[in-house]
Formats: structure tokens, sequence, C-alpha cells
């Protein structure tokens, strides 16, 4: 299985993962010419997308789901919830799942979990595929123990590190905002997502990346520095995805 970010951050998300003749995008929070040059950057042409599964109907996630699947006719999967929140629901084939339910997409297969978000019924997901798991959280506010339960034991993950605390406290959002980001059903701090490593299995860990860093509260040092704390190490497999480049093909052996 390998996996690759098109791009993470407030301005735009959306992640491949591919294992054999099955392909997934994670997201598209991209308008679709930038969607598509986007995809073909990694090598991926649109239509050979096996579907598009969505965390939440945020417009950085799902922004250029619609068209996409328009044009190219690729299957799209997301919960009740979610598409009872989306502004654009008419794609051509469209699967609702239970989030408390693994599905299959190809030869991989999806064990979906809810996690705390202003949203209207987010999921996010690890991938299991050729005896590896590759564990996602982009959007949460807090930390459940069945978040903790779904992520210990990967082969890869790549977590939300959103804002450092000093930096959102002192920065250009409002008060109103700061709270949003900041809440239970927020987004992950360096601070909870460091935290989280330390309590997660990570004895298989051989990829480890820092996703939805904020471009106004955070910096990839700071991220960086509270994961390498975490883990106890600054091994070459921790990165962060960035907003405009993304994250190049990364192999789980």
């Amino acid at each position: 299985m390998r996996f690759a970010s098109l791009g993470s951050g407030s301005r735009g998300n959306g992640t491949l993962v591919e294992y054999g003749s099955t392909r997934i995008l994670i997201d598209c929070g991209f308008f679709l010419r930038e969607a598509e040059t986007r995809l073909r950057r990694f090598g991926v042409e649109p239509e050979t997308l096996s579907g598009i599964l969505v965390t939440h109907e945020h417009h950085d996630h799902i922004g250029g789901v619609s068209r996409l699947s328009r044009k190219f006719k690729i299957p799209v999967w997301m919960t009740n919830g979610t598409h009872a929140g989306w502004d654009d629901p008419h794609v051509p084939v469209l699967t609702r799942f239970n989030p408390n339910e693994p599905f299959t997409v190809g030869e991989i297969e999806v064990q979906p979990f809810s996690v705390p978000h202003d949203a209207r019924e987010p999921s996010h997901f690890v991938f299991i595929a050729g005896g590896s798991r590759l564990g996602m959280v982009s959007d949460a506010g807090s930390v459940t123990p069945f978040m903790r339960e779904c992520l210990s034991g990967c082969d890869a993950l790549m977590l939300e590190f959103n804002y450092d605390v000093e930096m959102l406290r002192n920065g250009p959002y409002t008060a109103k905002l700061q709270k949003r980001v900041g809440g239970e059903f927020g987004h992950l701090s360096n601070m909870q997502a460091a935290e989280l490593l330390t309590q997660i299995d990570r004895s298989k860990l051989q990829h480890l990346v820092l996703t939805h860093l904020s471009e106004k509260n955070n910096t990839p040092g700071l991220a960086l520095s509270a994961a390498a704390q975490a883990i106890d190490d600054a091994p070459s497999w921790l990165v962060c995805a960035h907003q405009a480049r993304g994250l190049e093909w990364r192999e789980i052996l």
C-alpha cells in the first residue's frame, strides 16, 4: 500500500491511497481544474480513481467532490450526516456508510470511525491492505478512547497537528474563532496530537505525516518538534504534508 497528499490545510485537502488496482481519493477540497492538476502531478488520471471517500462536509474537504465525480463518473462514499449537510449532493454513484461498520473499496478494507468535530457526522479512516494499516485523522477537536484504539498498531499515520496553543492565543483570530478552533469539536493542537502518539501502539510505525497545519497558528518546526518529542526520535519518516506541495508517494513496506 502507498499513499500521498495532494495538499493539506484550510485551503484544500486531498489524500491518495493505493493498493494493487485500487486507488482511492480521500476528500477533495480543490476546484475541478486544480484537483485534476494535482492528481496528474502524482501520476494519477482522475478516471482511474476507484472512489472518493469524504470525511465531512466542510468546504476544504468536499468542495471539489461533486464536479470531479460527475466529470469522471467516480463513485462517492460518505456518512448520512455528511450527505445531509452537503450543498451539492448530485453524483453518479453515492454510497452512504455507517461510521461504525467496515466496508471495502476494491482491494482495500476501510475501517471508519467517528471523531469530535463541528460537522454533521464526521468520520476518519484506517485503511487495511496487504497486511498493512494506514490511519488517518485530519479534523478532530479532541481524542476519544475509540480513536486511540483504531490508530494503535498502524504502519503509517497521517495525523492532524493543526495549531500551536500560544500562536493561536496570540494570533490574528477573533476570540470566537479561537474558541471554535481550540474547542472540543475544533482541531487538534500540537500538544493534543503529540499526547495521542504517546498513548497508542507505535511498534510498527514506519511513516508519520503531520497534516492540516494552520498557516497562521502553527509552523512545521513547532509541529515536528512536538511529534519528535512524543516519539522520542526524529526519524526521516517524520514529515509534514504541505498545503501547496502536498506530500510525495510514501510506500508502506
